[in-house]
């Protein structure tokens, strides 16, 4: 099956190239970008890409999608240079992003019409465990739409799980999931803060503590990058607007179930505030700088 399957990556940026790069490895794939030097980097990589997103998408067998919220989707899928109505009768659309589940019954009843299937199949893990095929996906489809994802899905995931037999379910168990990564991180840059203030270096505090009861992969993973943070050097691999999304997600979510989330309230609070602060393209580690403001330079 995989030997004649093709699979179209829109978008390839920090882990849509990645992610392409490992589908790439056994299968046909397709991509498109609007950054000309990501184009080339992807042509390197064994990809073949195409001048717009209509002309990738056509004739492929599924379509990766990493979106920021409902509101790109439906415009990546049906907006005025839309792929939706490109794609072959029979295709999928495996929805990788964190979207919450408001967009997915109106999405799923207008591919229905282009006789596609979305497969909703969020996923986390960074760029490096993109392009190893080590992320986690929950998925949320039909038995049907699952096995005509399969060939990509089993090629990224080493944790592959099913949560249900219809889109959105797999959005839902995000929401949870993301509900824990946001208070991880705040916490671990409450735990830095503090460890700088009582004059710790805090490089020997995360080592300590990721080996005990208070790790988390979240300490262990932004630990160093939130140390990096006060020299300006800390890599972007997820930035705080995305979280500032995925929070707001998180409390909406809440709010309509009428679940309290006090813990994921403060935490979405500390994102939009360095959001304000002007770190929203910076990685989400940066959050540690409102808490424990980096040193200031030597007037000398």
């Amino acid at each position: 099956m995989t030997s004649n399957y093709t699979i179209t990556v829109l978008g390839l940026g920090a882990m849509g190239l990645p992610m392409a790069t490992r589908l790439a490895s056994e299968l046909t794939v397709h991509g498109f970008d609007i950054a000309e030097p990501r184009l080339k980097l992807a042509q390197e990589a064994g990809i073949r890409t195409f001048a717009s997103a209509r002309e990738a998408s056509e004739g492929a067998d599924a379509l990766l999608l990493a979106v920021r919220n409902g509101e790109q989707l439906g415009d990546v899928l049906f907006g005025e240079n839309g792929v939706a109505s490109v794609l072959k009768p029979g295709a999928v659309v495996i929805l990788g992003s964190t979207v919450g589940t408001e967009a997915i019954p109106a999405t799923v009843d207008r591919l229905a019409g282009y006789g596609v299937e979305l497969v909703d199949a969020p996923l986390s893990g960074g760029p490096k465990r993109a392009g190893e095929g080590d992320l986690l996906i929950v998925v949320g489809a039909s038995p049907e739409a699952r096995e005509k994802a399969r060939p990509a899905l089993e090629l990224l995931a080493s944790t592959l799980t099913v949560v249900g037999d219809k889109p959105g379910d797999g959005q839902a168990l995000k929401t949870v999931s993301q509900l824990l990564c946001g208070i991880h991180i705040a916490a671990a840059a409450e735990a830095i803060a503090l460890a700088r203030s009582l004059q710790l270096d805090p490089s020997v505090v995360i080592a300590a503590l990721s080996q005990g009861g208070a790790g988390s992969f979240m300490l262990a993973d932004r630990g160093p990058r939130m140390v990096q943070a006060y020299t300006g050097d800390a890599e972007v691999k997820s930035r705080v607007d995305i979280f500032v999304k995925d929070m707001g997600i998180v409390t909406d979510v809440g709010r309509a179930a009428h679940v309290p989330l006090p813990l994921a309230a403060a935490a979405q609070q500390l994102y939009l505030l360095a959001e304000a602060a002007g770190l929203g393209a910076h990685d989400d580690s940066s959050i540690v700088t409102l808490l424990s403001p980096p040193p200031a330079p030597d007037p000398g």
